[in-house]
């Protein structure tokens, strides 16, 4: 799953993720070095809530057991953690 700061779209398939998918799942958040405060080019890149930032949702990734890539291209790796056990 990719996801993006701002919105609640990502932490409501988290969550889903957790309560119904027996499958593994890695995930992205892209605008993690987005600065603080600022708003980005686009309405879906506005934080509005405390579950908004990269950070937040990275951290409800991990609590519902999505294995959180750094980089896109580090996706398969985040796969292969949860895959290996």
């Amino acid at each position: 799953m990719i996801g993006e700061i701002g919105g609640n779209a990502e932490v409501e398939a988290a969550r889903w993720i957790k309560a119904h998918c027996k499958k593994p799942v890695a995930g992205f958040i892209a605008g993690a070095t987005a600065p603080a405060g600022r708003r980005m080019g686009h309405a879906g890149a506005v934080i509005g809530g405390a579950e908004d930032t990269a950070a937040a949702k990275i951290k409800i990734f991990e609590e519902c057991g999505i294995s959180v890539a750094a980089t896109p291209s580090d996706m398969a790796d985040a796969l292969l953690r949860i895959w290996k056990g």
